[in-house]
């Protein structure tokens, strides 16, 4: 082959890694494009997802069809309240349950538990767990998750002879499922039951407030309610080894109750919900509701009181509003300008027997708690109240997701009746503007706690069998969760 043919080979092979590489260039420029436009559509979903959710901060109950939907689980443990339930990550997530107490719609049964339970989330199953040398029947204890075992402290006991509240902790190994009874140094809280409950950041045990009673006379019990605080922690980091602290935090504190809910914000504050301050005398009983909010700070040992700003768009109204106003316009003639008075609200529930129960909740303005003001908090006060949120209750239900505190049912009087509440709200505890109601107060499933003589009524204790304390069959109960 000439020199002209070997050029020619030469040109068509130079060609064709040409073509190929250009293939390959066109190939590769479609790909990233192709990645680009993935990419830039990843971006566009998650933009829409922080669009949604900063438009509806408040998840519903069920996220896809704003309905609760009840879960059926075969095989669960018998009937109760004054329990405790704590949630751990072991297993695929497990719920605790421990203790509590039933008692029949007419008052002939009740029983204490000292049971536990523990639901398996991941497969939907319950399982009894028995292990000996645990706690003593009781209702109105508090127990929390420690790294890896559950910590409990106090409760009550009641008979129809007598009554005690304890002051004991027990802990219950979540490796070993075995119980033991710790013995920590220094002086700790009296006996009570409904307390506060919750663990710092620093690996300690705070335990705040609850109640308890004491006979003065025959037949007539004193009741106190507590305020003051403890810390319970291990002893030189030994986990045999505990010792219980006094307290006394700075800041705001909510005033004495029993009652009252807890839970734990985002950043690793205890959140403190409600309650009731009773009035006792030696043959009646009042009470006073509250759902004001308080969180406590472990860190800085401090109480502050939570305070909702209002919603962003009512506060540009307002200031757009006050712009407006020609010089001469008229302003509110109470409290003077810039300030607003309470408000009431009031809410009226039916009962099925057709009785109606007024329950008037009185809102005050934001920032008129009597603390200084900046020109932030002065500035929120032109958004009027903040929204409506729980009526007073205590008792109810708390949980915290994604920033997010819901607040479920609770109870509260009304005269000598006690109605149990269903409705749901939620709060954003990152913007605390407003609370949203997400199922609202349904006047035909309120339910009216009251004695009752009816036979028809001891039909219902079905299932209450099982974990009680047998001496405590027929014995009727009066104490405080």
């Amino acid at each position: 082959m000439g020199k002209k043919g070997k050029k020619e080979k030469k040109g068509r092979g130079a060609e064709k890694t040409a073509a190929k590489m250009e293939k390959k260039v066109s190939k590769r420029s479609r790909k990233e494009e192709e990645d680009l436009e993935a990419l830039i559509a990843h971006f566009q979903t998650l933009d829409a997802k922080r669009t949604q959710t900063v438009e509806l901060p408040c998840p519903p109950p069920s996220p896809r069809k704003d309905t609760w939907t009840k879960v059926d689980i075969p095989s669960p443990p018998p009937r109760r309240c004054a329990h405790q339930a704590v949630v751990v990550p072991q297993g695929g997530g497990q719920l605790w349950v421990f203790g509590g107490e039933f008692a029949s719609p007419n008052g002939e049964q009740f029983y204490h538990y000292k049971d536990l339970w523990v639901l398996h989330l991941a497969t939907k199953t319950w399982e009894q767990v028995k292990s000996t040398g645990g706690p003593s029947g009781r209702s109105g204890h508090r127990m929390v998750a420690w790294k890896r075992q559950l910590i409990l402290f106090g409760g009550f006991h009641e008979s129809t002879r007598d009554y005690i509240y304890y002051n004991d902790v027990y802990a219950f190994n979540l490796d070993t499922f075995t119980w033991s009874k710790l013995s920590p140094s220094g002086t700790g809280p009296t006996p009570r039951s409904g307390c506060q409950m919750s663990v710092t950041p620093q690996g300690g045990i705070v335990v705040y407030g609850g109640y308890s009673k004491q006979r003065v006379k025959k037949d007539v019990d004193k009741g106190t309610r507590h305020s003051d605080m403890f810390l319970l922690k291990p002893e030189d980091g030994r986990e045999d080894k505990w010792v219980w602290t006094r307290m006394n935090p700075s800041g705001v504190k909510p005033t004495p109750r029993s009652g009252f809910s807890v839970a734990m914000a985002p950043n690793h504050q205890t959140l403190f919900f409600g309650g009731v301050c009773d009035e006792e005398e030696e043959e009646s009983l009042s009470g006073e509701f509250f759902n004001d909010l308080y969180f406590y700070d472990a860190t800085r040992n401090r109480w502050f009181e939570g305070q909702l700003k209002g919603p962003k768009s009512e506060k540009k109204k307002r200031r757009r509003g006050r712009k407006e106003e020609p010089e001469g316009g008229s302003r509110p003639a109470c409290g003077g300008a810039g300030t607003q008075g309470p408000v009431q609200l009031v809410k009226e529930v039916v009962a099925e027997d057709g009785t109606v129960v007024t329950i008037k909740q009185v809102l005050t303005a934001p920032g008129s708690a009597g603390q200084p003001r900046s020109e932030d908090e002065d500035s929120l006060e032109e958004a009027g109240s903040p929204a409506p949120g729980p009526c007073p209750r205590s008792n109810a239900m708390l949980a915290v997701k994604h920033g997010v505190l819901y607040v479920y049912g609770g109870m509260f009087e009304a005269g000598d009746r006690q109605v149990t509440l269903s409705d749901l709200h939620c709060l954003d505890l990152h913007r605390m503007e407003a609370w949203k109601a997400l199922v609202e107060m349904d006047p035909e499933t309120q339910e009216w706690l009251e004695e009752t003589d009816s036979e028809e009524d001891s039909e219902e204790v079905e299932g209450a069998e099982g974990g009680v304390d047998d001496e405590d069959s027929g014995e009727e109960s009066g104490a405080e969760d």
